[in-house]
């Protein structure tokens, strides 16, 4: 029988971090390891405690989630995943966020199976993006960074395939649509996958979607060139 998986709650809303922590030490394969009220406390937990996964809350005193998620995914040796919690799904914080290396959001009032599978979703090192809110998020902040021109200049270390390949990925398409769409195996598209990370300097498949919108390659209302 595997390990469970380790899930350290940082939320300013005692309430929230209770209900939670209820709710997924309740579930089979899952167990609570620990609380923390702010960021910086966060931080401190996580490195006593080496959770497999940080539900993590935006908006907190002392420091936010995103300097907090920035510091995580930073630190040398095993970082754990990122999930953010946020009360909406439009919240320029959680787009800041993803930039800074979480590894997808979750609503707060998700339903408790919703919140579990997620969890166990990003421990087995994939990325949770729901494609129609991550696209609005995305496209609603994107073109207030600054950072479309920056960005396409690094797109265009990328080959035609590569690119075809960012494209379809941050149109919310798994690896195996990928590889259907472009006929090649979802083992190649997985080659693909970590040249793009290579090549732009990117952590992981949420990194890639947000840099898929900064730099135009997939644009805001559907547009960005054939889905395949």
């Amino acid at each position: 029988m595997s390990a469970p998986v380790r899930v350290l709650l940082v939320d300013d809303h005692e309430l929230i971090r209770s209900g939670l922590a209820g709710m997924l030490g309740a579930r089979d394969g899952i167990e609570v390891v620990g609380e923390a009220a702010d960021g910086a406390a966060g931080l401190a937990e996580a490195a006593r405690l080496a959770p497999d996964v940080v539900l993590m809350d935006v908006r907190m005193p002392v420091l936010d989630g995103i300097e907090a998620t920035r510091r995580l995914r930073s630190a040398p040796g095993r970082a754990p995943r990122v999930l953010v919690l946020t009360t909406f799904d439009l919240d320029e914080y959680v787009y800041r966020a993803l930039r800074a290396g979480a590894d997808g959001f979750l609503l707060k009032d998700a339903p408790p199976d919703r919140i579990a599978e997620a969890v166990r979703t990003v421990a087995a090192g994939e990325a949770l993006l729901a494609p129609a809110p991550t696209r609005r998020l995305i496209e609603r902040f994107v073109a207030r960074t600054g950072a479309v021109d920056a960005a396409r200049e690094r797109l265009a270390a990328l080959t035609d395939r590569e690119t075809d390949v960012l494209r379809l990925v941050a149109r919310g398409r798994s690896n195996a649509e990928v590889g259907l769409a472009l006929f090649v195996s979802e083992a190649t598209v997985k080659t693909h996958l970590t040249r793009i990370f290579g090549k732009l300097g990117l952590r992981d498949r949420v990194q890639a979607v947000v840099f898929a919108y900064e730099s135009g390659l997939v644009e805001p209302g559907g547009g960005g060139g054939t889905d395949g």
